[in-house]
């Protein structure tokens, strides 16, 4: 193992990374498409769509688990990390769909989800078969303590982190839920293992993985308890164990190193003091890290809050800033945990929905970083009307009713449910304006939202006006902007209300008027204006007027 002050690395500097450049987007394969009538989305539903991703623009695919999973959680807990998910296809319908990626210039990276597997992992059915096991360390269990769990933890889906297992006699421990046991890391063998279906796929010929809640991997040295104030946010306790630099360092160099990857972890819990450290280049971890900070600004618990405009500048900078010359920052606003960006960020409403779609867009395409757009963001998808609680299939939905329904009223929880949980995420892809949105022949596994005959991929890829095909402009003009790609970052107006505008690099200006208001926003004094690069805005001397939900991007010189 490595100290904890690594020795930077001399070739920290050396030509740009492919990944600096691309432009992600993100498969939740169960929700894509289907294409054998079960309802649920599969493998050869993303080959049969590669060639719309494609004229999209996309670099990059993330796909969420395609791993052979009991499905506790969506695939996120996983049975068998080297098998397909019999559900979504076979290894060779994976095959097929990396190879016609491959044709098309695209690169995929996978879900490396390894701070816990499935209970019914063969690991974990060895490891509960009693203390002597050989696989016994290869999860975290303890005894109990006065009668009850080893510590207090907290697991994210309700309830302790512990569960008892009444054939060993002992505790195991799970931040997720009780079919998610994790992963001893301390375990050299457990570390190995990783490291070995790791190299399965990249030798298949993906690119490299997004790393699962992977600051989870290091656990709190002797589990103590949590203080009140840790358990209103655990996830900054369980992001914090001494040894997760070196095991990162140590994957990196007993498997990253030799393939040419792109790697992202999702910093769940992690500052963006802490992510400097995760994602700095010289340090040989990570190449990208997924903050939550501005996803979750409005997030207490299981509570919706409120966010402001200036709230949100002020985050971007920190992120910004905190990446620093030798970081590199995801830029996303939406992703399978969690609501549509459109929803959170922009404005819904049927008559407003298209306009602040694309600025809402413009934002995740224009910042300094590598943009990653979720399923259906280019269509500007909606969160889902839920009715009741039965609507939601997630388990996270549940466990949470059950700790908070003895305080809390039904209509509070799932008012704060609609507008928060993780399935407006994945209710499925809406292709065309037909039943359940084109998406399968059969009943699908969560329900289609009813704006499907509104919001739909077949009826903007026949209109230059939609959000589709401005976003595949945007994609396109981004390409060819290396002020976009290359660029600083500069906040010219942190505090204005209804208008975000941000330079980038030499030449461009980018204006997000975040309402439905008109503004008549005066630029800066010794800012001169060339024209618009990209969109459409009136322009008078140093006052640019922005209609309600639309964004430009000016070319500009300082006077």
């Amino acid at each position: 193992m490595c100290d904890d002050q690594p020795t930077l690395r001399a070739d920290a500097a050396a030509a740009r990374p492919w990944w600096k450049d691309a432009v992600v987007y993100q498969i939740y394969p169960r929700s894509f498409l289907d294409t054998n009538g079960d309802g649920v989305g599969d493998l050869p539903g993303i080959t049969a769509r590669l060639d719309y991703l494609k004229a999209l623009g996309v670099d990059v695919v993330w796909l969420s688990p395609h791993f052979d999973s009991p499905n506790a959680d969506n695939g996120y807990d996983i049975r068998d990390y080297r098998k397909v998910m019999a559900q979504f296809g076979t290894m060779a319908d994976f095959d097929a769909m990396l190879a016609g990626m491959a044709a098309r210039g695209m690169r995929l990276i996978l879900d490396l989800v390894v701070n816990h597997s499935s209970d019914e992992h063969a690991w974990f059915v060895e490891s509960r078969k009693g203390r002597q096991n050989p696989y016994r360390d290869y999860y975290i269990w303890r005894d109990g303590k006065d009668g009850g769990p080893p510590n207090n933890y907290r697991a994210f889906f309700g309830g302790p982190a512990w569960t008892f297992d009444d054939g060993s006699g002992q505790y195991y421990l799970h931040y997720f839920a009780a079919k998610q046991p994790d992963l001893n890391w301390e375990n050299p063998k457990v570390r190995e293992e990783v490291h070995d279906l790791m190299r399965f796929w990249l030798d298949k010929g993906v690119s490299g993985f997004r790393m699962d809640v992977i600051p989870f991997i290091s656990k709190p040295p002797g589990l103590p308890d949590l203080t009140p104030e840790e358990l209103r946010a655990p996830q900054f306790v369980y992001a914090a164990g001494p040894k997760l630099h070196d095991y990162l360092r140590e994957m990196r160099r007993e498997v990253l190193d030799r393939y040419d990857t792109m790697t992202v972890g999702e910093a769940f819990g992690v500052t963006p003091d802490a992510a400097r450290d995760l994602m700095d280049s010289r340090r040989g971890e990570l190449d990208l890290v997924i903050n939550f900070d501005i996803v979750r600004m409005d997030i207490d618990g299981w509570r919706k809050t409120s966010w402001t405009l200036p709230r949100l500048k002020t985050l971007y900078t920190q992120l910004d800033q905190a990446a620093g010359p030798f970081g590199w920052n995801t830029q996303f606003l939406s992703n399978h945990d969690n609501p549509r960006s459109v929803s959170h960020f922009g404005d819904d409403d049927p008559a407003w929905v298209e306009r602040s779609a694309k600025t809402v867009n413009t934002l995740i395409l224009t910042q300094r970083g590598t943009p990653f757009l979720y399923q259906g963001e280019e269509l500007g998808m909606t969160n889902y009307p839920f009715q009741t609680l039965d609507d939601f299939d997630d388990l996270e939905v549940a466990g949470r009713w059950r700790d908070v329904k003895h305080r809390v009223s039904e209509a509070q929880y799932l008012a704060n449910a609609r507008a928060m949980g993780r399935d407006n995420a994945r209710t499925p892809m809406q292709w065309t304006a037909g039943p359940h949105g084109g998406f399968t022949r059969g009943k699908p596994w969560l329900a289609v939202n009813p704006n499907a005959e509104m919001i739909n991929a077949e009826d903007q890829a026949a209109r230059p006006d939609s959000v589709l095909a401005n976003t595949r402009a945007l994609i396109a003009f981004r390409r060819g902007s290396i002020d976009l790609r290359e660029g600083d970052y500069l906040d010219i107006d942190p505090d204005h209300e209804q208008v975000f505008a941000y330079r980038r690099g030499e030449r461009l200006l980018v204006l997000l008027n975040c309402g439905r208001e008109t503004v008549r926003y005066a630029l800066p004094d010794g800012l001169a204006v060339d024209g618009a690069a990209f969109g459409a805005a009136e322009v008078e001397g140093r006052i640019v007027t922005l209609a309600g939900w639309t964004s430009v991007i000016l070319t500009v010189r300082d006077a």
